[in-house]
């Protein structure tokens, strides 16, 4: 018993906001809200202060699928999701990690429960305190659901802050849309596809696992939120901690032995990538230290089961008769099944977009394999050496990268244009507001899974067919 009592104080522990703000302060990121004294009143929403309910004024409404625009999910009591409208958020939770307060009767200033961090308000960073690398500076990207900017904060350590931008920039779909290409075309692509298939159940396994956790984001305040994109997801696990795990020491399994290099080299990058991307989340004020720890141990659980079977799955995308039917099939149904989790909210269309180009670029490999076009390597080919480093070769990976990508950027824009009318008109949803017409699941997952589906396909047919006609192969 006493035992554990020790692991659940250690699990509350690890999921303290204000071990999340300590970690900031370390760093050099300080809030711009000063602390208030008040009472506090207790909420299971996302990371939020809320403003005091009096008794009977909650107006309540259904969760279901496709929110109008504008509004809001909150997890209440007792784990009842429901939306919130603007227009009543004089008396509801705002967004997950804002920091808002108001003065209920009486003059008393609101603070959260659960964790214990009390609600602050707004203040101009104090005058001459400030190092010769600080300034105060805003989250890069408001949240992509609600479109809130989030609070200005002040950086005391310009090196810290660039860092762990970049390495949370490891875990955002820029850097997919780069990486996953540039190996494709410039390294290998028997590599790259399989790791793109690890890619894509860890990611839809641990989005799936968010929405069914239903877990808030950490506090605010304490904690500052350096970003605020994702802001509106739920926390636990992390998928950055989760993809930062994967990617890394996937490609390091794919490639020890096929290419020549060092173990110890290839092992120490992974392991530094890794890091990187599961410390910068904890510095963004994005997920708890427990969030990041379950993301990095449920990652390294699935490649444990995952990465023994490529051989399989690879073999079967490649030769099997029914692979495109199953492969089709299989991944909507995937996402059909994400989409019943939970309200609207930006995780599902990220789960369509993975599911979207798995299925893209198993297609593509089978119809490879079909039309005899980018065959692998024999085994007495390998293992390949690293090509020595000269300017022609960067020449021509820069241009297959850039050529490509806007190949790939011109696919995503043109799908988008014919595919939402398209949906929108055969579901019978209004197309005028096109994000409003998103937050509805008959036309998201068809969209994202089609559009995405175009542009994976692309990656490993498309493109690569071009660059044979442009001699850039």
């Amino acid at each position: 018993m006493e035992k554990s009592n020790r692991y659940v104080e250690l699990f509350r522990y690890l999921q303290d906001p204000h071990l999340v703000a300590r970690f900031q302060q370390i760093c050099g990121v300080r809030g711009t809200f000063s602390r208030t004294v008040g009472n506090r009143t207790h909420s299971h929403s996302n990371g939020t202060c809320h403003h005091h309910i009096p008794a009977g004024s909650e107006s309540g409404s259904e969760a279901d699928m496709g929110a109008g625009e504008g509004e809001k999910v909150e997890t209440a009591a007792g784990g009842v999701r429901r939306r919130v409208i603007p227009g009543e958020e004089s008396e509801s939770a705002l967004q997950n990690g804002a920091a808002v307060c108001a003065a209920p009767a009486g003059g008393e200033t609101g603070t959260v429960g659960g964790n214990g961090p009390d609600c602050s308000q707004e203040r101009e960073p104090e005058k001459g305190t400030r190092g010769s690398g600080s300034g105060t500076v805003k989250p890069l990207r408001k949240n992509s659901l609600t479109g809130d900017a989030g609070q200005e904060f002040l950086i005391e350590n310009r090196f810290l802050y660039y860092m762990f931008t970049f390495g949370t920039e490891l875990g955002n779909e820029l850097f997919y849309i780069t990486f996953f290409p540039f190996v494709m075309w410039n390294m290998d692509a028997f590599v790259s596809r399989r790791l793109i298939m690890v890619w894509v159940w860890v990611m839809y396994l641990g989005q799936c696992t968010k929405d069914v956790i239903g877990w808030s984001r950490p506090a605010s305040p304490p904690v500052v939120k350096v970003e605020m994109f994702y802001n509106s997801e739920y926390s636990m696990p992390s998928t950055h901690a989760m993809s930062g795990t994967a990617i890394p020491f996937s490609l390091f399994f794919l490639t020890y032995g096929r290419w020549e290099y060092p173990f110890p080299l290839g092992f120490s990058l992974a392991l530094c990538w890794c890091l990187l991307v599961c410390v910068s989340r904890i510095y963004m004020g994005m997920h708890s230290v427990l969030d990041v720890i379950a993301g990095f141990l449920y990652s390294l659980l699935i490649l444990l089961v995952f990465l023994p079977v490529l051989d399989t799955i690879d073999g079967f995308n490649l030769t099997c008769r029914y692979a495109p039917l199953i492969i089709i099939s299989l991944h909507l149904g995937l996402g059909l099944f994400s989409f019943t989790l939970d309200t609207w909210s930006t995780s599902r269309g990220d789960t369509a977009t993975v599911l979207g180009v798995g299925a893209g670029v198993a297609l593509a490999s089978h119809v490879n394999h079909l039309l005899g076009l980018m065959p692998d390597p024999t085994p007495d080919q390998l293992p390949f050496t690293l090509p020595a480093l000269s300017a022609g070769l960067v020449a021509v990976a820069v241009t297959r990268l850039v050529l490509g990508v806007l190949v790939l950027v011109a696919t995503r824009a043109l799908m988008k244009a014919v595919t939402i009318p398209l949906v929108c008109r055969l579901f019978r949803v209004p197309c005028d507001d096109v994000r409003k017409a998103r937050q509805h699941m008959e036309v998201e997952l068809p969209y994202r899974y089609i559009v995405y589906g175009t542009v994976g396909f692309n990656v490993l047919f498309l493109v690569p067919l071009l660059f044979s006609y442009v001699q850039l192969s």
